[in-house]
């Protein structure tokens, strides 16, 4: 079966897209807020609005949406308040019927925690959610781009102290034109600590930098898969070098739209997916942008031509590139092998 069309495709319907075991693994906790939980926390701060809550996110660009953010999770104040909102996130991914995700959590947006209380108790939510039935959802803590080395093998020893089975990987994320050359090289040693230490490791990269923002994540920070990484279509070579060594990239469709490229028809996973570089597909910032895991499964069917097979298959994809202990690999994919479209 090719990346992009099965021989005979069976339909993808909004059915099979809602019943279909979904995996997620680039998804920002960040971008989860509903206007009614945004509406209650700053109540609950004493914070007026700057806008109406359901406007909140209508930003000219990328900086300004990165500072929208930052107000918006420093309205968390407490523990509690934390762990509600991770909690809050994975049983909405359930009753979307996603089972899996891997959320990145970027603490410097969080000002109102200390780092530990934070990541311990997004963790803590993803764990008692789990417990009550909702999706099984992992935590990347992530890198501001313009942070120091230090304050990024900190972050890496906090999460080995921590220890807590839910912290499974390191992320980077950021405005990567804003913050300039020299991230990669400057978090390198924050990476070899982690990767040394059992930590899975991403970037966000390829997407406002160019495809050397993707070669320097390879080279320099040893990660086996790229959050965005779609403007290495803009390098042949590299187009060659993700295909041979199987790096994943993990797309978001309709956010690349928003900052990337004009329309959909634009978009360059097409390119990428007949040159044989693996790819899954993701919402990023649901809340901010309307979407969920299936709408935008919906659009890389018929942007690709995906038929039930192919769709399956990029859940496949997306387990095989998880950073999940085996036991949890081999159980989801049992789930996916088990799916049958009604």
């Amino acid at each position: 079966m090719s990346e992009t069309m099965s021989d005979q495709p069976a339909p993808v319907t909004d059915a099979v897209l809602r019943a279909l075991p979904k995996v997620e693994l680039h998804v920002h906790l960040e971008g989860t807020f509903t206007p009614d939980r945004i509406t209650e926390l700053a109540r609950a701060a004493g914070e007026p609005l700057p806008r109406p809550a359901d406007q909140i996110y209508l930003t000219a660009d990328l900086s300004e949406f990165l500072a929208t953010l930052d107000w918006v999770c420093g309205l968390v104040r407490t523990p509690e308040e934390a762990s509600a909102q991770a909690a809050a996130f994975a049983h909405a991914a359930a009753a979307q019927g996603t089972v899996y995700a891997e959320v990145i959590v970027n603490p410097t947006h969080w000002s109102g925690l200390p780092v530990a209380e934070l990541l311990a108790a997004v963790a803590d939510g993803f764990e008692a959610a789990h417990r009550d039935g909702g999706a099984d959802c992992r935590l990347l803590p992530s890198l501001l781009r313009s942070q120091p080395a230090e304050a990024a093998e900190a972050l890496v020893e906090l999460m080995q102290k921590l220890a807590h089975p839910r912290i499974v990987g390191l992320s980077v994320d950021g405005n990567e034109a804003a913050a300039g050359p020299g991230t990669c090289a400057r978090f390198a040693p924050a990476y070899e600590l982690a990767r040394s230490k059992g930590f899975g490791a991403t970037a966000h990269a390829g997407e406002s930098s160019g495809p050397e923002g993707v070669r320097d994540a390879l080279d320099l920070l040893g990660v086996s898969r790229i959050d965005h990484g779609v403007r290495a279509v803009e390098d042949p070579s590299l187009v060659r070098r993700l295909a041979d060594e199987g790096i994943t990239l993990n797309v978001c469709l309709t956010s690349n739209c928003h900052l990337l490229y004009p329309s959909l028809d634009d978009h360059p996973l097409p390119t990428l997916a007949a040159a044989g570089v693996p790819f899954t597909i993701n919402t990023d910032d649901p809340e901010t942008l309307r979407i969920t895991l299936a709408s935008e499964l919906g659009l890389a069917a018929r942007h690709l031509g995906w038929g039930v097979d192919d769709l399956v298959e990029s859940q496949r994809r997306a387990v095989r590139a998880s950073f999940a202990d085996e036991a949890t690999k081999a159980a989801l994919l049992a789930r996916l092998d088990a799916f049958r479209p009604g």
